[in-house]
């Protein structure tokens, strides 16, 4: 049997909005100029210091101790690595002469914060990079830590155990597995030896920049920052960042001043978005998505083709013979149009409640979105993953 359905979703506009919305209005007001949702936040929720970052430290390291899971003959590279190292203990010892079931060749990862002092410990990602079944159980062996153009420098040191956060069981041919067994942590594994200078005040001046670039989140930073700050002038360079100055020359407190100003809440401006996943039928639509006036009409027609094969018998005495006739019966079926009607400078919410009324799958919303957006009543960027 086969099946088609065929859906109709008609979005038409039935009224122009901005006549509507420009008779008894004097003009919107100051908080209908920001974000409608109103919800104000820190600015260090969504800005950063510049020059206070993360960096990232990485080498070879080797895990021990393994319960024959480690790597074998066919990672020659691991083989090499262990060779070196044992080197280093004064043992002389061929690559091709070890058979490395408790050992295991990984990477060895951390993200060395800001600000940093020698004496810190930081967490490590272990990662195999041969072909060892699991490392659990594993000790990680001390292991330097450099910075990607630095190999000269140290700036941590990372050994302990590993903590893969499940189990990897085989006996008799049967497995059982647990999460990810070749990836682990050492928590705290590494003893921070460097740290790595920390910038932020630029002859004077600091700079913060957005998380997410916004010409209007950036000159609302700005604007209160010098409202809640008399002292300081702060200015919207561009979408990215806010160069903040200290009227007074001699304003030292470096520290005092970006906490007070850290602090200042702002309300940022959040466009104006709709994510489609089409694959998985997912909506997600921000709050402060506007929509037209129009209508949206929704029915279905759904068509039903059944092929079977039927046995034809010939006339008696007629000499003819059996033969097989291939009949079609075709079936349609069509659902009552629903009708909704969406109003004036709606909101999602309405156009929720007008979803629910028609009593819609996902994927007929996604259609009706689509449509709303090519007809022009959605005044919003529609991103498809």
């Amino acid at each position: 049997m086969k099946k088609m359905r065929i859906q109709f979703v008609i979005a038409l506009a039935i009224a122009l909005a901005a006549p509507a919305l420009g008779q008894g209005r004097g003009g919107a007001s100051e908080s209908e100029t920001q974000d409608p949702s109103g919800m104000s936040v820190r600015v260090k929720d969504i800005t950063r210091v510049r020059g206070v970052r993360y960096n990232q430290i990485t080498n070879l390291g080797v895990v021990v101790g393994l319960e024959g899971t480690g790597d074998t003959r066919n990672s020659p590279w691991a083989q090499q690595a262990i060779a070196n190292l044992v080197k280093d203990y004064g043992i002389s010892l061929e690559a091709r002469q070890m058979n490395l079931k408790n050992v295991a060749l990984v990477m060895v990862t951390a993200e060395l914060p800001p600000f940093a002092r020698p004496g810190n410990r930081i967490d490590v990602t272990v990662s195999s990079v041969g072909d060892a079944k699991s490392l659990q159980g594993g000790y990680l062996l001390p292991t330097p830590l450099y910075g990607p153009a630095d190999k000269a420098r140290a700036y941590a040191v990372a050994m302990g155990p590993v903590s893969i956060g499940g189990f990897n069981a085989s006996q008799g041919g049967t497995s059982s597995q647990k999460n990810h067994v070749n990836v682990g942590i050492v928590t705290n594994g590494a003893l921070v030896e460097n740290s790595v200078p920390t910038e932020f005040n630029w002859n004077g001046s600091f700079y913060l920049e957005l998380l997410e670039p916004d010409f209007t989140t950036a000159s609302r930073i700005a604007e209160a920052i010098m409202s809640e700050h008399p002292g300081w002038t702060a200015v919207a360079k561009d979408a990215g960042g806010v160069e903040i100055r200290a009227n007074d020359p001699n304003t030292a407190d470096a520290v005092a001043a970006l906490s007070a100003i850290e602090n200042v809440s702002v309300v940022p401006d959040t466009p104006a978005v709709i994510v489609i996943n089409e694959r998985t039928g997912t909506i997600v639509v921000g709050g402060n998505v506007k929509i037209g006036p129009a209508m949206i009409a929704h029915g279905g027609l759904t068509v039903k083709i059944n092929e079977y094969n039927e046995i034809v018998q010939p006339p008696p005495l007629s000499g003819g013979q059996t033969g097989l006739q291939q009949n079609t019966e075709v079936k349609a079926k069509e659902e009552t149009v629903r009708i909704g009607v969406i109003k004036s400078n709606a909101t999602i919410d309405d156009l929720a409640k007008v979803f629910r009324a028609l009593r819609i799958s996902p994927r007929d919303m996604i259609a009706i979105i689509q449509g709303l957006k090519a007809q022009g009543a959605i005044k919003a960027t529609i991103k498809t993953q």
